[in-house]
């Protein structure tokens, strides 16, 4: 078997059987070219700040990132919720915690094998004035070809967006995963769909922009909600239309 398969198998089979309260659906992974051109114009799309794959593994030369998708129940019980369900922000909790572990222990068997690799934590990572983050796992998905941005900001699977992304760098050669032509985003598509702005619960969205600020402070709140979960300042309303869950 070679690598990007046992890389599959692996983070597959960490979320089947994952000890966590939340449930989900198949993880998705794909690979990227560390070197692709890309990653060098988020430097210019987000940031100078941000980091390059060699940046934190110097001889980088894959991208390995990886969708995990919450089983519908979480999704169906945000959607019922006026705020944000329990349910969710478990879910979100968890998952990043869940992320970590997966690439801690992939990155301690890649290292048996002779192979390193580095990773930034799943969230948390960002400058919280700007809300700039030095790693972005979404933009490293798009890039490894899981998915395209929505309207929402949001990265589009074949799978839905309501999950979280992971990635890591490793310094072994894996051809990258086509990226997909077409849009999942029915906005973009060219359909009235606009499910995202409409249930922005502060309007921090718009037809034509994203406020940050007026989302984090949104964040913020969710957070003081759920402070018996930990760091919980996560919102998600705008990741359950039609495009939230595919299959």
């Amino acid at each position: 078997m070679d690598l990007a398969a046992q890389l599959v198998n692996r983070i597959r089979e960490m979320v089947s059987h994952a000890k966590t309260d939340s449930r989900y659906r198949e993880p998705l992974v794909a690979f990227a070219d560390a070197r692709d051109p890309l990653f060098r114009e988020l430097k210019t799309l987000i940031g100078p700040h941000h980091l390059l794959p060699e940046d934190f593994l110097p001889g980088a030369k894959t991208v390995v990132a990886f969708f995990i998708p919450f089983a519908k129940e979480v999704i169906v019980a945000h959607r019922r919720a006026e705020g944000v369900a329990r349910e969710w922000a478990l879910a979100y909790v968890e998952t990043n915690r869940l992320i970590g572990d997966i690439c801690q222990e992939i990155k301690e068997w890649l290292g048996q094998e002779g192979i390193q690799a580095a990773y930034q934590k799943a969230t948390h990572n960002f400058d919280p004035v700007n809300l700039e983050a030095a790693w972005s796992h979404k933009s490293a998905a798009v890039i490894a070809g899981l998915g395209r941005f929505g309207h929402h900001r949001q990265v589009i699977t074949p799978k839905g967006c309501a999950g979280r992304f992971g990635s890591f760098v490793i310094d072994a050669e894996i051809p990258p995963s086509p990226r997909p032509r077409e849009e999942f985003c029915l906005h973009q598509k060219g359909s009235q769909c606009l499910y995202c702005v409409k249930a922005c619960p502060v309007q921090a969205l718009t037809e034509q922009d994203l406020d940050k600020q007026a989302c984090y402070r949104r964040l913020l709140e969710v957070a003081e909600a759920y402070r018996d979960l930990g760091l919980c300042d996560v919102c998600g309303k705008c990741s359950l239309g039609p495009c939230a869950y595919y299959q």
